[in-house]
């Protein structure tokens, strides 16, 4: 059985789990009898791990952040947009900082979520603008988007009162405690819509990716789907901050991907190996900083670095991707 082969399979089984057991639990339709036996089953293993609610908010959402960060971080990489991410998280913190001053937050509440996804998305189209207006994706309008949205959110906080008024923690580090399940939801709708959107714009988004001339020749409007894919990073950054933190988000745009960039050889045997990584890393992350009561979001980021480091050190990776 070749690598490819097994490599889908993997995929489809686990495809397959998150149908069948985080779908529902993030639409609140989980039986009350699977969360009874999973905690009898922890505990006959000498943990409560499975007994709390929060842990399964939690996972659920990792297990998300796992599938749609490299989804999205393959295209990212592959156009040498990694810092896109670490912007629009950025954004997304002077949309927390609106929020906290309208709606009187102070922790991950759907609210701040809404408010942080409207302000990333704006942001996607702010940098987008600046791309067009100056011809390319440099650092210029990239560098001017992320310190002004960072400096525009710690003035709106400071006018509300200082940090004192919010857990700045959560938002900066991400926390496992937070996540509710309205966060939940919200992140499998965004999930759905992302892995959808990708689903059925592939081929021109790969296009863009590797040719926008030819992108051009083949008649897709490059800016649109330009603007489609920034604005598509920005809803994974809103969903996955609650997880990872406005510092460590990007990490999941680009860690799993460079590591599937060592072991594969086309774009999409990249894209899914990078999946594989990214739940690998979101997943193994999450439980053990339950377990040693460390921060998730750079828990999940070093196990990432180290699945990275793994693979650059195997001495039969293949290396860059094509557009296959």
């Amino acid at each position: 059985m070749g690598s490819k082969t097994i490599q889908r399979l993997v995929l489809a089984v686990f495809g397959l789990g998150v149908l069948l057991l985080f779908v529902p639990i993030a639409l609140g339709i989980m039986p009350r009898a699977f969360f009874e036996a999973s905690c009898g089953l922890g505990r006959s293993f000498g943990t409560q791990i499975a007994c709390y609610g929060f842990i399964w908010n939690a996972l659920t959402t990792a297990v998300f952040i796992g599938i749609v960060g490299p989804v999205i971080g393959t295209y990212l990489v592959h156009r040498e947009m990694a810092l896109i991410g670490e912007t629009l998280a950025h954004a997304a913190f002077a949309g927390v900082a609106i929020g906290t001053l309208l709606f009187a937050g102070s922790g991950w509440g759907t609210p701040l979520l809404l408010s942080a996804l409207v302000a990333g998305i704006v942001g996607a189209l702010a940098v987008q603008f600046l791309a067009d207006r100056t011809g390319s994706y440099g650092d210029v309008p990239i560098a001017i988007m992320l310190t002004g949205s960072f400096a525009l959110g710690t003035l709106v906080i400071s006018l509300g009162g200082g940090f004192a008024t919010v857990d700045i923690n959560s938002i900066l580090f991400g926390s496992i405690a937070t996540v509710g399940g309205e966060n939940v939801l919200l992140m499998a709708v965004l999930s759905i819509a992302i892995v959808g959107t990708v689903a059925l714009t592939y081929k021109p988004l790969l296009y863009i990716t590797f040719d926008e001339e030819a992108a051009r020749v083949a008649r897709f409007n490059v800016s649109a789907y330009n603007t489609l894919l920034i604005v598509l990073t920005a809803m994974v950054v809103v969903g996955s901050m609650q997880i990872l933190g406005v510092i460590l988000v990007a990490a999941m745009l680009v860690v799993p991907v460079a590591a599937a960039a060592q072991l594969t050889n086309s774009f999409r045997d990249s894209l899914f190996a990078s999946v594989i990584v990214g739940e690998s890393a979101a997943v193994s992350g999450l439980l053990l900083s339950w377990r040693y009561s460390l921060a998730p979001g750079a828990t999940i980021v070093v196990v990432a670095i180290a699945i990275y480091l793994l693979a650059v050190a195997m001495p039969d990776r293949t290396g860059h991707a094509s557009a296959e």
